[in-house]
């Protein structure tokens, strides 16, 4: 082993051959006495609703076939040397088993070692030699890197530069496990970002973190990745990876990751089941939108007629602003700029938190950038509502009623502000 550790500068795959042995199509290694197998764990589109790859995991067992868990495993190599062994060896035993997999179409997902990117073995000669003796197309391969910090960004996007030049893929992996920042795919520029799965598993318990995983994706497709979210173990984290926009899942729910690679394949996730669950989910969300939106519309029409007649803004919206959920109305112009002052509800909600007391004065502010502004102006006279956001007046999350109409030939909106929270047709 210390020997074969000491001639691993090159592309020798030979070298590692008399680690392999193959038995009933299937390939196996040895390393520190322990046996390895590949395992694969199907990746699907939720768009296409199949199988869009594969990723291939390690597995290793003792000389009695007990499991031996992977930070085991990778714990062993007690130089770069064995590290970038071990991490050769099981890419090997992974290629040579997909090359005889019954698939010539999906993708292979394959972990490289960050212990080796930052080694100092900067252009993988190896690989590419066993791409092009297997005869795996380099684009059918996606090379995953792991997000965790390394002494040298520069190697790193060298390394990874490589693997595109190969004709590969590229993704990090564990994104969001404690380490990410955005820096890195902007320097970067990967094909595919796997979120890690403690972002499905707080999305599940905590709706702000169910926000923020949406905005992720949202900022990831921005830059122009794809988006896989790993670890999905139940129906409501698939709907919450279906609500955010991901294009991938990963994970227990849909199918464990086996050894036994005959009929993998075949794995069948009823995503018309559960995409039917989401959209039938979607529609009860949105209905109180809706209601919202009827509930509101004649209070609207009658404060415009007030204010047609001369009234100002806080008697002519008095029932608005008495409604239990109602935090504040206010009044802007066609290019977008507040007009007078705001006012506010006479409930609990109409209170500001003194800690906002800087952002209560809202006398001519420019709302030109604001969704709900922009539409009201687009479509005069139909009411619009927002999906729940966070209010920069008092830093709460808040739904805006917006209705666009004329007066004496200018273009206003008048708005108003509910709270998210309140259940505000609870009492309508």
């Amino acid at each position: 082993m210390n020997y074969l550790s000491e001639q691993l500068s090159g592309a020798d795959l030979e070298l590692l051959d008399p680690l392999l042995s193959q038995e009933n199509h299937l390939w196996t290694g040895r390393f520190h006495g322990l046996t390895l197998k590949t395992a694969l764990q199907p990746i699907f589109s939720i768009s296409h609703k199949r199988i869009i790859g594969y990723e291939a995991l390690i597995r290793a067992f003792d000389p009695d076939n007990a499991s031996v868990p992977p930070f085991q495993l990778f714990g062993l190599p007690d130089t770069d040397q064995e590290n970038v062994l071990l991490d050769r060896l099981c890419r090997l035993l992974h290629i040579r088993n997909y090359a005889a997999f019954q698939d010539d179409v999906n993708w292979l997902f394959l972990n490289v070692s960050p212990r080796v990117v930052a080694s100092g073995y900067r252009y993988d000669s190896f690989f590419g030699e066993l791409l092009r003796r297997s005869g795996l197309p380099p684009h059918r391969v996606v090379v995953e890197i792991v997000e965790q910090p390394t002494d040298d960004s520069n190697r790193l996007r060298e390394t990874v530069d490589y693997y595109k030049q190969l004709g590969c893929l590229t993704a990090i992996d564990d994104f969001g496990a404690g380490h990410s920042n955005f820096e890195r795919i902007w320097n970067l520029s990967p094909d595919i970002v796997k979120l890690d799965r403690s972002l499905a598993l707080r999305a599940s318990n905590d709706p702000k973190a169910r926000q923020i995983l949406n905005g992720i994706v949202g900022l990831l497709h921005q830059s122009g990745c794809l988006v896989l979210l790993e670890g999905v173990e139940t129906h409501d984290q698939a709907m919450i990876a279906i609500d955010a926009g991901v294009d991938f899942v990963q994970g227990f729910y849909f199918c464990h990751p086996r050894v036994e690679l005959a009929g993998i394949d075949n794995q069948v996730t009823d995503f018309e089941r559960l995409l039917g669950d989401y959209k039938n989910r979607h529609r009860i969300r949105l209905d109180p939108t809706q209601q919202l939106a009827e509930f509101f519309t004649s209070h609207f029409l009658k404060a415009i007629e007030r204010m047609r007649h001369g009234d100002v803004l806080a008697d002519a919206c008095a029932d608005i602003l008495a409604h239990h959920t109602v935090s504040r109305c206010y009044l802007i112009d066609d290019r977008g700029v507040q007009i007078d002052d705001t006012a506010s509800g006479q409930g609990a909600c109409g209170e500001l938190d003194p800690k906002y007391r800087p952002l209560e004065n809202t006398s001519s502010a420019d709302w030109y950038r604001q969704h709900y502004l922009k539409q009201a102006l687009a479509q005069p006279n139909r009411m619009q509502v927002t999906s729940p956001y966070l209010s920069i007046t008092g830093v709460y999350m808040c739904v805006t009623l917006s209705l666009g109409y004329r007066f004496k030939g200018q273009l206003r909106v008048l708005c108003c502000d509910i709270l998210a929270d309140q259940g505000p047709l609870a009492s309508a």
